[in-house]
């Protein structure tokens, strides 16, 4: 199997959400037209390159993770 094949290629990542957590995504997930799958692939890939982006600036003190 060639390189690209595989980078294409999806893996499966059990994941447990909280309740509250899980139905502010579906919410959220409608209102863009997403299953809650497609939504949290979106933010992870949005955060993943927002990240890229302020490597290049000094670190900043991380933010408290919100509380769902």
């Amino acid at each position: 199997m060639e390189k690209k094949d595989k980078e294409k290629q999806k893996k499966q990542v059990p994941l447990r959400l909280s309740a509250t957590l899980y139905n502010e995504l579906a919410q959220w997930a409608e209102d863009d037209f997403r299953s809650v799958n497609g939504q949290i692939e979106y933010l992870l890939t949005e955060c993943v390159k927002h990240r890229k982006g302020k490597q290049k600036t000094p670190p900043q003190q991380a933010e408290e993770p919100l509380d769902f």
